[in-house]
């Protein structure tokens, strides 16, 4: 079945960031991701939704270049430089944050970008400090800044702020959408949370049984509230593609 797009805004840009075509990943026989089409524009925040298992983690990770199993017609195509933000901070507890953030580059200038980066999150002041000196907010921060010192055309999140509590992901989100319109990469955000789709992104896609089910603008300026009952109308065409309904909220 062909997925079922809203055209809710102008034409996006034609130029792709990334681009995917019958991009398909089976594990032990299991179909996961079933010829996946898609394109996503320069510059362009995506979402992406979800069930537990339904592969977008291993989208992902096929258009991050971690996974060499991924088959199709076109393959993939992707920048150059693309850096990845998972759930996990993943900063090495034996380097002070500033070394986290520059790992794998060296030199004065990487360094000077390391610190505005740092500056950039919120983080100035903290270059010396241990990871373990860090609440979870801030080691998020230290690794957006990571990413950010590598100056992405695509910036790939993978649920970064699943491990938040409640007030300091909405934190997160501000700072995370200011961020993309100071740097305008191309961003593909995968998460559980309709919400935070809604709140982020210009453009929600949802994973179903292996292809993309819905494809949905986000008509609404920014900054966006949770509290925007016009938002609402999005949120119910996006659970109804999940499958969710009030009776089973």
């Amino acid at each position: 079945m062909a997925p079922h797009t809203e055209q809710l805004t102008s034409p996006a840009p034609t130029r792709p960031a990334v681009r995917l075509e019958g991009l398909t990943r089976s594990f032990e026989g299991r179909t996961v991701l079933d010829g996946v089409d898609l394109d996503i524009p320069a510059g362009q925040f995506v979402a992406l939704l979800g069930h537990s298992g339904s592969g977008k983690s291993t989208l992902l990770r096929a258009v991050a270049g971690l996974d060499h199993e991924v088959t199709g017609s076109g393959r993939l195509t992707a920048p150059e430089r693309v850096s990845v933000v998972f759930q996990d901070s993943r900063l090495l507890p034996w380097r002070r944050v500033l070394a986290n953030v520059l790992l794998g580059l060296d030199g004065k200038a990487a360094e000077e970008r390391g610190r505005e980066a740092l500056a950039e999150v919120g983080l100035a002041g903290r270059e010396r400090a241990w990871p373990n000196e860090l609440s979870g907010g801030e080691a998020q921060r230290a690794a957006l800044a990571r990413s950010l010192v590598r100056e992405p055309e695509l910036l790939l999140a993978d649920e970064p702020f699943g491990a938040l509590d409640a007030l300091t992901r909405i934190r997160m989100h501000v700072l995370l959408r200011e961020l993309w319109e100071r740097h305008r990469p191309s961003v593909l955000l995968v998460t559980h949370d309709v919400d935070e789709a809604i709140v982020l992104a210009d453009r929600v896609l949802v994973l179903d049984r292996g292809r993309i089910g819905l494809d949905l603008t986000i008509d609404r300026p920014h900054p966006r509230s949770y509290r925007d009952p016009l938002l609402g109308e999005y949120r119910e065409r996006l659970l109804a593609a999940l499958g969710v309904t009030e009776d089973h909220q």
